[in-house]
Protein backbone atom coordinates (compact mmCIF):
# COMPACT_ATOMS: atom_id res chain seq x y z
CA UNK A 1 0.00 0.00 0.00
CA UNK A 2 1.31 3.47 -0.90
CA UNK A 3 1.84 6.17 1.76
CA UNK A 4 2.06 9.86 0.84
CA UNK A 5 3.78 12.57 2.90
CA UNK A 6 4.43 16.22 2.12
CA UNK A 7 7.99 17.32 3.01
CA UNK A 8 9.54 20.77 2.65
CA UNK A 9 11.07 19.63 -0.66
CA UNK A 10 7.98 17.93 -2.08
CA UNK A 11 5.76 14.90 -1.72
CA UNK A 12 7.19 11.40 -1.17
CA UNK A 13 5.45 8.06 -1.66
CA UNK A 14 6.55 5.29 0.69
CA UNK A 15 5.19 1.81 1.33
CA UNK A 16 3.13 0.23 4.11
CA UNK A 17 3.18 -3.33 5.37
CA UNK A 18 1.47 -4.67 8.49
CA UNK A 19 1.22 -1.28 10.16
CA UNK A 20 4.76 -0.16 9.33
CA UNK A 21 5.37 2.69 6.89
CA UNK A 22 8.77 2.97 5.17
CA UNK A 23 10.03 6.01 3.30
CA UNK A 24 13.42 5.16 1.82
CA UNK A 25 16.01 7.17 -0.09
CA UNK A 26 14.75 10.66 0.71
CA UNK A 27 17.34 13.32 -0.24
CA UNK A 28 18.03 15.61 2.72
CA UNK A 29 20.59 17.77 0.87
CA UNK A 30 21.70 18.58 -2.65
CA UNK A 31 23.94 15.96 -4.27
CA UNK A 32 27.58 16.70 -3.22
CA UNK A 33 28.95 16.18 -6.72
CA UNK A 34 30.81 18.31 -9.24
CA UNK A 35 31.29 21.82 -7.88
CA UNK A 36 29.65 20.69 -4.62
CA UNK A 37 32.41 18.18 -3.84
CA UNK A 38 34.16 19.17 -0.58
CA UNK A 39 31.55 21.87 0.06
CA UNK A 40 29.11 22.09 2.94
CA UNK A 41 25.78 20.43 2.13
CA UNK A 42 23.18 22.64 0.50
CA UNK A 43 19.43 22.30 0.90
CA UNK A 44 17.80 19.63 -1.23
CA UNK A 45 16.12 21.19 -4.28
CA UNK A 46 12.34 20.96 -4.51
CA UNK A 47 10.84 18.46 -6.89
CA UNK A 48 7.55 18.49 -8.74
CA UNK A 49 4.98 15.76 -8.38
CA UNK A 50 5.49 12.74 -6.15
CA UNK A 51 8.92 11.22 -5.52
CA UNK A 52 9.03 7.45 -5.07
CA UNK A 53 10.56 6.54 -1.71
CA UNK A 54 10.51 2.75 -1.77
CA UNK A 55 14.21 2.04 -2.40
CA UNK A 56 17.34 3.02 -0.51
CA UNK A 57 19.53 5.73 -1.97
CA UNK A 58 23.14 4.94 -2.83
CA UNK A 59 25.65 4.63 0.00
CA UNK A 60 28.74 6.84 0.18
CA UNK A 61 31.75 5.70 -1.90
CA UNK A 62 33.88 3.23 0.08
CA UNK A 63 36.15 0.21 -0.09
CA UNK A 64 34.83 -3.26 0.77
CA UNK A 65 35.00 -4.05 4.48
CA UNK A 66 38.01 -6.14 5.52
CA UNK A 67 35.83 -8.43 7.64
CA UNK A 68 32.26 -8.34 6.31
CA UNK A 69 29.87 -9.07 9.15
CA UNK A 70 26.25 -10.22 8.76
CA UNK A 71 23.97 -7.34 7.83
CA UNK A 72 26.77 -4.94 6.93
CA UNK A 73 26.45 -4.99 3.12
CA UNK A 74 26.00 -1.42 1.84
CA UNK A 75 24.54 -2.05 -1.61
CA UNK A 76 25.33 0.29 -4.47
CA UNK A 77 27.56 3.31 -3.84
CA UNK A 78 27.78 6.71 -5.47
CA UNK A 79 29.03 10.18 -4.62
CA UNK A 80 25.38 11.28 -4.72
CA UNK A 81 24.70 9.71 -1.32
CA UNK A 82 23.00 12.21 1.01
CA UNK A 83 19.83 10.24 1.67
CA UNK A 84 17.90 9.18 4.74
CA UNK A 85 15.20 6.64 5.54
CA UNK A 86 12.15 7.03 7.77
CA UNK A 87 10.31 4.17 9.51
CA UNK A 88 7.06 5.08 11.26
CA UNK A 89 3.89 3.39 12.58
CA UNK A 90 1.87 6.05 10.79
CA UNK A 91 2.47 9.38 9.03
CA UNK A 92 -0.08 11.10 11.22
CA UNK A 93 -0.08 13.76 13.93
CA UNK A 94 1.12 11.29 16.59
CA UNK A 95 4.12 13.32 17.83
CA UNK A 96 6.05 10.15 18.68
CA UNK A 97 9.63 10.01 20.01
CA UNK A 98 12.24 10.00 17.24
CA UNK A 99 15.45 7.95 17.06
CA UNK A 100 18.07 9.10 14.53
CA UNK A 101 20.78 6.53 13.74
CA UNK A 102 24.33 7.48 12.66
CA UNK A 103 26.11 4.42 11.28
CA UNK A 104 29.67 3.41 12.11
CA UNK A 105 32.53 2.16 9.98
CA UNK A 106 35.63 4.12 10.97
CA UNK A 107 34.41 7.16 9.01
CA UNK A 108 35.25 5.26 5.79
CA UNK A 109 32.61 2.51 5.69
CA UNK A 110 28.91 1.94 6.30
CA UNK A 111 25.44 3.13 5.40
CA UNK A 112 22.06 3.80 6.93
CA UNK A 113 20.63 1.08 4.66
CA UNK A 114 22.62 -1.84 6.10
CA UNK A 115 20.01 -4.44 6.93
CA UNK A 116 21.24 -4.96 10.48
CA UNK A 117 19.70 -1.49 10.98
CA UNK A 118 16.25 -2.54 9.80
CA UNK A 119 14.08 -0.48 12.16
CA UNK A 120 10.92 -2.57 11.75
CA UNK A 121 11.30 -4.30 15.12
CA UNK A 122 12.07 -1.12 17.06
CA UNK A 123 9.19 0.79 15.49
CA UNK A 124 6.62 -1.93 16.05
CA UNK A 125 7.81 -2.60 19.61
CA UNK A 126 8.11 1.01 20.68
CA UNK A 127 5.56 3.04 18.67
CA UNK A 128 8.15 5.62 17.65
CA UNK A 129 9.81 6.97 14.51
CA UNK A 130 13.29 5.84 13.43
CA UNK A 131 15.47 7.70 10.91
CA UNK A 132 18.70 6.27 9.48
CA UNK A 133 21.09 8.48 7.51
CA UNK A 134 24.01 8.40 5.10
CA UNK A 135 26.85 10.93 5.23
CA UNK A 136 30.04 11.52 3.26
CA UNK A 137 32.93 9.27 4.25
CA UNK A 138 36.72 9.18 3.96
CA UNK A 139 38.44 11.90 1.97
CA UNK A 140 35.14 13.18 0.56
CA UNK A 141 33.79 13.72 4.07
CA UNK A 142 36.78 14.36 6.31
CA UNK A 143 39.64 15.81 4.29
CA UNK A 144 40.56 19.42 5.09
CA UNK A 145 41.91 21.12 1.96
CA UNK A 146 41.47 24.72 3.06
CA UNK A 147 45.15 25.42 3.69
CA UNK A 148 46.82 23.21 1.08
CA UNK A 149 44.36 24.01 -1.71
CA UNK A 150 42.87 27.43 -0.91
CA UNK A 151 41.66 27.87 -4.49
CA UNK A 152 39.10 25.08 -4.15
CA UNK A 153 36.08 27.34 -3.88
CA UNK A 154 33.87 26.57 -0.90
CA UNK A 155 35.92 23.67 0.49
CA UNK A 156 35.20 23.07 4.18
CA UNK A 157 36.51 20.89 6.95
CA UNK A 158 34.21 18.29 8.52
CA UNK A 159 31.94 17.91 5.49
CA UNK A 160 30.70 14.57 6.87
CA UNK A 161 29.77 16.13 10.21
CA UNK A 162 28.02 18.96 8.34
CA UNK A 163 26.03 16.30 6.50
CA UNK A 164 24.93 14.80 9.81
CA UNK A 165 23.88 18.24 11.03
CA UNK A 166 21.95 18.83 7.80
CA UNK A 167 20.15 15.51 8.30
CA UNK A 168 19.21 16.54 11.84
CA UNK A 169 17.91 19.85 10.51
CA UNK A 170 15.79 17.89 8.00
CA UNK A 171 14.40 15.82 10.87
CA UNK A 172 13.58 18.98 12.82
CA UNK A 173 11.74 20.47 9.86
CA UNK A 174 9.99 17.38 8.47
CA UNK A 175 9.60 14.57 10.98
CA UNK A 176 6.25 15.83 12.30
CA UNK A 177 4.72 14.96 8.94
CA UNK A 178 5.83 11.35 9.50
CA UNK A 179 4.26 11.12 12.95
CA UNK A 180 7.33 12.17 14.94
CA UNK A 181 7.98 14.84 17.56
CA UNK A 182 10.81 17.21 16.53
CA UNK A 183 11.16 18.23 20.19
CA UNK A 184 11.78 14.63 21.32
CA UNK A 185 14.78 13.44 19.29
CA UNK A 186 17.45 10.95 20.36
CA UNK A 187 20.62 10.52 18.31
CA UNK A 188 22.40 7.20 18.58
CA UNK A 189 25.24 5.49 16.77
CA UNK A 190 27.95 2.86 17.14
CA UNK A 191 31.73 2.99 16.66
CA UNK A 192 32.40 5.97 14.35
CA UNK A 193 28.68 6.63 14.68
CA UNK A 194 29.12 6.83 18.46
CA UNK A 195 32.10 9.12 17.95
CA UNK A 196 29.90 11.25 15.71
CA UNK A 197 27.23 11.42 18.41
CA UNK A 198 29.83 12.54 20.95
CA UNK A 199 31.19 15.13 18.51
CA UNK A 200 27.68 16.49 17.91
CA UNK A 201 27.31 16.85 21.68
CA UNK A 202 30.22 19.29 21.60
CA UNK A 203 29.16 21.24 18.49
CA UNK A 204 27.47 24.60 19.18
CA UNK A 205 25.56 24.41 15.88
CA UNK A 206 23.96 21.10 16.92
CA UNK A 207 22.40 22.38 20.14
CA UNK A 208 18.64 22.07 20.15
CA UNK A 209 18.56 19.50 17.36
CA UNK A 210 18.24 16.60 19.83
CA UNK A 211 17.39 16.07 23.49
CA UNK A 212 19.07 12.72 24.15
CA UNK A 213 22.18 10.93 22.93
CA UNK A 214 23.31 7.29 23.02
CA UNK A 215 26.88 6.75 21.77
CA UNK A 216 27.67 3.02 21.57
CA UNK A 217 31.36 2.00 21.50
CA UNK A 218 32.42 5.49 20.52
CA UNK A 219 33.17 8.65 22.48
CA UNK A 220 34.75 12.10 22.14
CA UNK A 221 38.49 11.36 21.91
CA UNK A 222 38.72 10.89 18.14
CA UNK A 223 39.00 14.44 16.85
CA UNK A 224 42.05 15.75 15.00
CA UNK A 225 43.79 18.99 15.78
CA UNK A 226 44.88 21.23 12.92
CA UNK A 227 48.40 19.79 12.57
CA UNK A 228 47.18 16.19 12.38
CA UNK A 229 44.49 17.10 9.83
CA UNK A 230 47.08 18.88 7.70
CA UNK A 231 49.36 15.82 7.78
CA UNK A 232 46.51 13.62 6.59
CA UNK A 233 45.79 16.01 3.70
CA UNK A 234 49.47 16.23 2.73
CA UNK A 235 49.83 12.46 2.73
CA UNK A 236 46.67 12.04 0.70
CA UNK A 237 47.78 14.50 -1.99
CA UNK A 238 51.20 12.84 -2.15
CA UNK A 239 49.52 9.48 -2.66
CA UNK A 240 47.58 10.91 -5.59
CA UNK A 241 50.79 12.35 -7.02
CA UNK A 242 49.35 15.86 -7.04
CA UNK A 243 51.34 19.04 -6.61
CA UNK A 244 49.43 21.81 -4.86
CA UNK A 245 49.29 23.93 -8.00
CA UNK A 246 47.59 21.13 -9.92
CA UNK A 247 45.46 19.83 -7.11
CA UNK A 248 42.63 22.37 -7.18
CA UNK A 249 41.12 21.34 -10.50
CA UNK A 250 42.12 17.69 -10.30
CA UNK A 251 40.47 17.07 -6.92
CA UNK A 252 37.12 18.18 -8.32
CA UNK A 253 37.50 16.03 -11.46
CA UNK A 254 39.08 12.77 -10.25
CA UNK A 255 36.42 10.04 -10.11
CA UNK A 256 35.27 9.25 -6.57
CA UNK A 257 36.42 5.65 -7.05
CA UNK A 258 40.01 6.84 -7.52
CA UNK A 259 39.81 8.94 -4.37
CA UNK A 260 38.60 5.93 -2.40
CA UNK A 261 41.42 3.80 -3.80
CA UNK A 262 43.95 6.47 -2.82
CA UNK A 263 42.58 6.76 0.72
CA UNK A 264 42.64 2.98 1.18
CA UNK A 265 46.24 2.78 -0.04
CA UNK A 266 47.20 5.66 2.27
CA UNK A 267 45.59 4.02 5.30
CA UNK A 268 47.28 0.68 4.54
CA UNK A 269 50.73 2.16 4.09
CA UNK A 270 50.53 4.60 7.01
CA UNK A 271 49.94 1.78 9.54
CA UNK A 272 49.13 4.15 12.36
CA UNK A 273 51.45 7.03 11.44
CA UNK A 274 48.33 9.13 10.82
CA UNK A 275 46.51 7.88 13.90
CA UNK A 276 44.04 5.06 14.35
CA UNK A 277 41.46 6.87 12.20
CA UNK A 278 43.10 9.19 9.64
CA UNK A 279 39.70 10.40 8.47
CA UNK A 280 37.73 11.72 11.43
CA UNK A 281 36.27 15.00 12.72
CA UNK A 282 38.69 17.82 13.46
CA UNK A 283 38.80 21.04 15.42
CA UNK A 284 38.31 23.62 12.67
CA UNK A 285 37.63 26.88 14.56
CA UNK A 286 34.22 26.93 12.93
CA UNK A 287 31.85 23.97 13.17
CA UNK A 288 33.96 22.35 15.90
CA UNK A 289 35.64 25.30 17.64
CA UNK A 290 37.06 23.24 20.53
CA UNK A 291 37.84 19.57 21.26
CA UNK A 292 34.47 17.95 21.99
CA UNK A 293 35.60 16.65 25.40
CA UNK A 294 36.55 20.20 26.45
CA UNK A 295 33.20 21.49 25.21
CA UNK A 296 31.39 18.81 27.23
CA UNK A 297 33.25 19.74 30.40
CA UNK A 298 32.22 23.34 29.76
CA UNK A 299 28.54 22.37 29.65
CA UNK A 300 27.74 21.92 25.95
CA UNK A 301 25.58 18.87 26.74
CA UNK A 302 24.22 19.95 30.11
CA UNK A 303 20.62 19.67 28.88
CA UNK A 304 21.07 16.35 27.05
CA UNK A 305 20.37 12.94 28.59
CA UNK A 306 23.14 10.39 27.95
CA UNK A 307 23.26 6.61 27.51
CA UNK A 308 26.82 5.45 26.88
CA UNK A 309 28.68 2.16 26.95
CA UNK A 310 30.88 -0.43 25.28
CA UNK A 311 31.20 -4.14 24.77
CA UNK A 312 33.46 -6.00 27.20
CA UNK A 313 35.94 -7.28 24.57
CA UNK A 314 35.82 -4.61 21.85
CA UNK A 315 39.30 -5.22 20.44
CA UNK A 316 38.90 -8.96 19.96
CA UNK A 317 37.19 -8.27 16.63
CA UNK A 318 40.17 -6.28 15.37
CA UNK A 319 42.65 -8.67 16.97
CA UNK A 320 41.05 -11.50 15.04
CA UNK A 321 41.77 -9.88 11.67
CA UNK A 322 45.01 -8.00 12.48
CA UNK A 323 48.20 -10.09 12.02
CA UNK A 324 50.09 -7.70 14.29
CA UNK A 325 47.73 -8.43 17.18
CA UNK A 326 48.04 -12.15 16.54
CA UNK A 327 51.82 -11.84 16.79
CA UNK A 328 51.88 -10.29 20.27
CA UNK A 329 53.94 -12.26 22.81
CA UNK A 330 55.90 -11.58 25.98
CA UNK A 331 58.89 -10.30 24.03
CA UNK A 332 57.00 -7.47 22.33
CA UNK A 333 53.94 -6.85 24.54
CA UNK A 334 55.19 -3.66 26.18
CA UNK A 335 56.41 -2.32 22.83
CA UNK A 336 53.04 -2.96 21.20
CA UNK A 337 51.17 -1.35 24.09
CA UNK A 338 53.50 1.68 24.01
CA UNK A 339 52.90 2.14 20.27
CA UNK A 340 49.22 2.77 20.90
CA UNK A 341 49.67 5.30 23.71
CA UNK A 342 50.01 9.06 23.32
CA UNK A 343 53.62 9.87 22.45
CA UNK A 344 54.26 11.65 25.74
CA UNK A 345 52.86 8.74 27.78
CA UNK A 346 54.67 5.77 26.24
CA UNK A 347 56.98 5.43 29.22
CA UNK A 348 53.90 4.29 31.14
CA UNK A 349 53.47 1.11 29.07
CA UNK A 350 55.41 -1.08 31.53
CA UNK A 351 53.31 0.07 34.47
CA UNK A 352 50.11 -0.36 32.48
CA UNK A 353 50.94 -3.96 31.58
CA UNK A 354 51.89 -4.72 35.19
CA UNK A 355 48.63 -3.22 36.45
CA UNK A 356 46.50 -5.33 34.10
CA UNK A 357 48.45 -8.48 34.88
CA UNK A 358 47.89 -7.93 38.59
CA UNK A 359 44.23 -6.90 38.37
CA UNK A 360 43.28 -9.84 36.17
CA UNK A 361 44.85 -12.51 38.38
CA UNK A 362 42.38 -15.26 39.13
CA UNK A 363 39.66 -13.63 37.01
CA UNK A 364 40.81 -13.37 33.39
CA UNK A 365 43.46 -14.78 31.07
CA UNK A 366 46.83 -13.07 31.53
CA UNK A 367 48.84 -14.27 28.53
CA UNK A 368 50.42 -11.54 26.43
CA UNK A 369 47.79 -11.50 23.71
CA UNK A 370 44.89 -11.41 26.17
CA UNK A 371 46.49 -8.51 28.04
CA UNK A 372 47.09 -6.63 24.79
CA UNK A 373 43.48 -7.06 23.64
CA UNK A 374 42.15 -5.93 27.04
CA UNK A 375 44.40 -2.87 27.09
CA UNK A 376 43.46 -1.91 23.52
CA UNK A 377 39.76 -2.32 24.34
CA UNK A 378 40.10 0.13 27.20
CA UNK A 379 42.43 2.55 25.38
CA UNK A 380 40.19 2.99 22.35
CA UNK A 381 36.71 2.41 23.77
CA UNK A 382 36.02 1.90 27.48
CA UNK A 383 38.15 4.66 29.00
CA UNK A 384 36.99 7.25 26.41
CA UNK A 385 33.38 6.28 27.23
CA UNK A 386 34.07 6.84 30.93
CA UNK A 387 35.82 10.14 30.23
CA UNK A 388 32.81 11.19 28.14
CA UNK A 389 30.36 10.40 30.94
CA UNK A 390 32.59 12.19 33.46
CA UNK A 391 32.83 15.27 31.21
CA UNK A 392 29.06 15.46 30.71
CA UNK A 393 28.56 15.10 34.47
CA UNK A 394 31.04 17.92 35.15
CA UNK A 395 29.36 20.11 32.54
CA UNK A 396 25.98 19.75 34.20
CA UNK A 397 27.20 21.20 37.48
CA UNK A 398 24.23 21.44 39.80
CA UNK A 399 21.70 20.93 37.01
CA UNK A 400 19.87 17.69 37.85
CA UNK A 401 17.24 17.90 35.11
CA UNK A 402 19.06 15.36 32.92
CA UNK A 403 20.87 12.13 33.77
CA UNK A 404 23.53 9.81 32.35
CA UNK A 405 23.49 6.01 32.25
CA UNK A 406 26.38 3.61 31.61
CA UNK A 407 26.22 0.05 30.27
CA UNK A 408 28.57 -2.80 29.33
CA UNK A 409 27.67 -5.61 26.93
CA UNK A 410 29.07 -8.99 28.02
CA UNK A 411 27.19 -11.49 25.82
CA UNK A 412 29.76 -13.59 23.91
CA UNK A 413 29.70 -14.35 20.19
CA UNK A 414 29.60 -18.00 19.16
CA UNK A 415 31.37 -17.09 15.90
CA UNK A 416 34.77 -18.46 14.86
CA UNK A 417 34.88 -20.92 17.71
CA UNK A 418 34.16 -18.31 20.38
CA UNK A 419 37.40 -16.33 19.95
CA UNK A 420 35.53 -13.03 19.49
CA UNK A 421 34.08 -12.85 23.00
CA UNK A 422 31.86 -9.81 23.59
CA UNK A 423 33.46 -8.02 20.65
CA UNK A 424 32.97 -4.73 18.85
CA UNK A 425 29.60 -4.42 17.11
CA UNK A 426 28.09 -7.49 18.76
CA UNK A 427 25.37 -5.52 20.55
CA UNK A 428 23.94 -4.15 17.30
CA UNK A 429 21.49 -6.94 16.38
CA UNK A 430 20.34 -7.02 20.01
CA UNK A 431 19.58 -3.29 20.14
CA UNK A 432 17.91 -3.34 16.71
CA UNK A 433 16.02 -6.61 17.17
CA UNK A 434 17.59 -8.06 14.01
CA UNK A 435 18.79 -11.40 15.35
CA UNK A 436 16.59 -13.05 12.72
CA UNK A 437 18.52 -11.54 9.80
CA UNK A 438 20.58 -13.91 7.62
CA UNK A 439 23.87 -14.84 9.29
CA UNK A 440 23.13 -13.01 12.54
CA UNK A 441 22.85 -16.28 14.46
CA UNK A 442 26.44 -17.21 13.52
CA UNK A 443 27.79 -13.90 14.82
CA UNK A 444 25.45 -13.00 17.66
CA UNK A 445 23.82 -16.29 18.59
CA UNK A 446 20.21 -17.43 18.65
CA UNK A 447 17.66 -19.04 20.90
CA UNK A 448 15.48 -17.97 23.84
CA UNK A 449 18.31 -16.38 25.85
CA UNK A 450 19.42 -14.25 22.91
CA UNK A 451 15.86 -13.18 22.14
CA UNK A 452 15.22 -12.31 25.78
CA UNK A 453 18.37 -10.20 25.97
CA UNK A 454 17.47 -8.43 22.74
CA UNK A 455 14.04 -7.61 24.16
CA UNK A 456 15.56 -6.14 27.31
CA UNK A 457 18.00 -4.00 25.33
CA UNK A 458 15.37 -2.81 22.86
CA UNK A 459 13.12 -1.83 25.74
CA UNK A 460 15.99 0.05 27.41
CA UNK A 461 16.79 2.07 24.28
CA UNK A 462 13.08 2.70 23.63
CA UNK A 463 12.52 3.86 27.21
CA UNK A 464 15.52 6.18 26.92
CA UNK A 465 14.12 7.65 23.71
CA UNK A 466 10.77 8.32 25.41
CA UNK A 467 11.91 10.14 28.53
CA UNK A 468 15.70 10.01 28.97
CA UNK A 469 15.83 6.98 31.29
CA UNK A 470 16.54 3.41 30.07
CA UNK A 471 14.99 1.82 33.16
CA UNK A 472 12.23 -0.74 32.75
CA UNK A 473 10.76 -3.67 34.64
CA UNK A 474 12.81 -6.31 32.83
CA UNK A 475 16.11 -5.04 34.26
CA UNK A 476 17.62 -4.74 37.74
CA UNK A 477 17.65 -1.29 39.33
CA UNK A 478 19.75 0.94 37.07
CA UNK A 479 21.11 3.96 38.91
CA UNK A 480 22.27 7.07 37.04
CA UNK A 481 25.99 7.36 36.39
CA UNK A 482 28.20 9.64 38.45
CA UNK A 483 32.00 9.67 38.86
CA UNK A 484 31.75 8.44 42.45
CA UNK A 485 29.86 5.14 42.07
CA UNK A 486 30.06 4.67 38.28
CA UNK A 487 26.86 2.59 38.21
CA UNK A 488 26.87 0.29 35.15
CA UNK A 489 24.25 -2.07 33.73
CA UNK A 490 25.86 -5.30 32.50
CA UNK A 491 23.90 -6.89 29.63
CA UNK A 492 24.30 -10.68 29.46
CA UNK A 493 22.19 -13.81 29.80
CA UNK A 494 21.48 -12.56 33.29
CA UNK A 495 21.63 -8.76 33.40
CA UNK A 496 23.17 -7.25 36.52
CA UNK A 497 23.90 -3.86 38.03
CA UNK A 498 27.57 -3.23 38.83
CA UNK A 499 29.41 -0.45 40.63
CA UNK A 500 32.65 0.73 38.99
CA UNK A 501 33.42 -2.58 37.21
CA UNK A 502 37.13 -3.30 36.63
CA UNK A 503 37.97 -0.32 38.84
CA UNK A 504 41.65 -1.23 39.18
CA UNK A 505 42.17 -1.34 35.44
CA UNK A 506 40.29 1.94 35.06
CA UNK A 507 42.55 3.66 37.59
CA UNK A 508 45.64 2.49 35.68
CA UNK A 509 44.72 4.97 32.93
CA UNK A 510 44.81 8.04 35.17
CA UNK A 511 47.20 10.51 33.58
CA UNK A 512 47.39 8.54 30.33
CA UNK A 513 44.00 9.02 28.65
Amino acid sequence: MESLVETHSGRVAGSEERGLHRFLGIPYAEAPVGANRFRAPAAAPRWAGVREATRFGDSAPQSPALLPLPGMEVGSTDEDCLYLNVYTPSPDAGRRPVLVWIHGGGFVLGSGSQYIYDASGLVRRGDLVVVTINYRLGALGFLDLRELCPDIDGAVANAGMRDQLAALAWVRDNVAAFGGDPQNVTIFGESAGGMSVATLLGMPAARGHFQRAAPQSGAAHHCHGGEAARKVAETFLEGLGLERAAATRALREIPAKKLVEAQQQMMTQARGDLGLLPFQPQVDDDLIPAPPLDALRAGSAAQVSLLVGTTRDEWKLFGFMDPQAQGVDETNLVERVAAGLPVDRRERADALVDAYRGERQGRHARDARSLYLAIQTDLVFRIPAIRLADAVHAGRGRDASTESFMYRFDWESPGFGGVLGACHGLELPFVWGTLDKPGADQFAGAGPDAEALSGRMMDAWLAFARDGSPRHGGLPVWDPYDPTRRATMVFDRECSAAVDPEAGERRAWDGIV
